[in-house]
């Protein structure tokens, strides 16, 4: 019997579902587990370890799924395909309402989480974006 499938945890849910290159062409779905991955590695900045960490899985899950999402996107960019974030198995940060979702992009401890003017002040743990314990 095969072991279940790990929730992963996002930080928020993607702003737009659909990202249009060529209106009326073909489509790509990326998962939004994979648009976490490459909203926090490529846009926040963080290592794949702390992003595994961020989204609560292994290191190597965090690979398969940033190299999944990496190929998905070369392929809209190179043909022309409309990108839809949309499905896979996640749960939402339970203090994502409190968290940008940005400002943990400062790993030194010293963010302040509370300087952030859509953040509540809710303070996370040092090499975590939003999560409280």
């Amino acid at each position: 019997m095969a072991r279940p499938k790990k929730s992963r945890r996002i930080c928020m849910q993607p702003q737009s579902a659909e990202f249009n290159v060529s209106p009326g062409g073909k489509t790509i779905s990326l998962s939004v587990d994979e648009y976490e991955a490459v909203r926090l590695i490529d846009y926040i900045g963080l290592t794949q370890n702390d992003c595994a960490k961020q989204m609560d899985v292994a290191r190597t899950t965090i690979t398969a799924i940033y190299d999944s999402a990496k190929y998905k996107l070369a392929d809209s960019l190179i043909n022309h395909k409309t990108v839809k974030a949309e499905g896979g198995d996640y749960m939402l940060c339970p203090n994502s309402k409190y968290c940008c979702g940005k400002c943990g992009q400062n790993r030194c401890g010293k963010c302040h989480h509370g300087d952030c003017d859509l953040c509540s002040g809710i303070f996370h743990e040092r090499g975590r974006e939003c999560f409280v314990l």
